[in-house]
């Protein structure tokens, strides 16, 4: 799945499955970018992200399941996407890019990989 997100745009820099103990279970860089990130400060930031959404889930009685969630920074936005109750795919993008068209981008994806 990662590899099929990195083709989707090159303006997607990293693509990562996690799971709910927060361990990334399969990830790609696109090549020639930048890393802003240590290892540890990769997992400090999926550690970060998982916690949002189980966050989330607390309201989704009221408000229904969180479908994405987007963080803006000054070098990379973070897009998280649930993949099913139990994995989440969370991928950065070049800042100032339409992150809606590429959570769109995304989603076609993963309900493919689900229904596989």
């Amino acid at each position: 799945m990662c590899k099929n997100v990195l083709e989707l745009d090159s303006k997607i820099r990293f693509a990562g499955v996690v799971n709910t103990k927060g361990v990334l279970i399969n990830n790609l860089e696109q090549k020639g970018v930048e890393q802003y990130l240590s290892p540890d400060e990769l997992k400090m930031s999926i550690h970060y992200s998982m916690w949002e959404w189980e966050k989330s889930q607390n309201l989704s009685h009221e408000l229904g399941f969180e479908r994405s969630s987007v963080l803006e920074y000054d070098k990379v936005t973070l897009i998280s996407v649930p993949i099913d109750n139990s994995n989440l795919l969370v991928a950065s993008i070049e800042p100032n890019e339409d992150f809606f068209k590429m959570i769109m981008k995304i989603k076609p994806l993963i309900q493919t990989a689900i229904e596989e």
